[in-house]
C-alpha cells in the first residue's frame, strides 16, 4: 500500500492516554501489506519500541517526515515469512536485548 493510500492517524487530536490504544487497535485490524501513518509533534520512538516489544517483526516503521514540528511514520504489517525474517534479524533475536 503507498503512502498516499494508507489511513493516517494524527495523534495530536487524541488524549495522551488513548494514544496508544487507539493505534494498536488499528495496528491489530491491518491485514499483511497494508499501513497505517501516524502523526504527532513529537518523534514516536517511544510507540516503536512498544510495538516492536509487542509484536516483534509483524512490522515495518519508515519515517516520511522528522520533524521539527511534525513527524509522519508509515507503520507496515509484513507477510508472515518477512515478519520472521525481520525478527530473526532483530538485536532482540537469541535475547540478545530481552532478557
Amino acid at each position: 500500500m503507498l503512502p498516499t493510500q494508507s489511513p493516517v492517524i494524527d495523534v495530536r487530536t487524541i488524549e495522551p492516554r488513548e494514544r496508544h490504544v487507539q493505534i494498536f487497535g488499528r495496528l491489530d485490524a491491518l491485514r499483511a501489506g497494508e499501513a497505517l501513518q501516524i502523526v504527532n509533534d513529537h518523534d514516536p520512538v517511544p510507540l516503536r519500541h512498544q510495538i516492536e516489544s509487542r509484536t516483534p517483526g509483524q512490522f515495518q516503521w519508515a519515517y516520511l517526515q522528522s520533524g521539527p514540528d511534525q513527524w509522519r511514520v508509515l507503520i507496515s504489517k509484513l507477510e508472515a515469512k518477512a515478519a520472521a525474517a525481520e525478527a530473526e534479524d532483530s538485536c532482540c533475536s537469541g535475547g540478545a536485548c530481552c532478557g
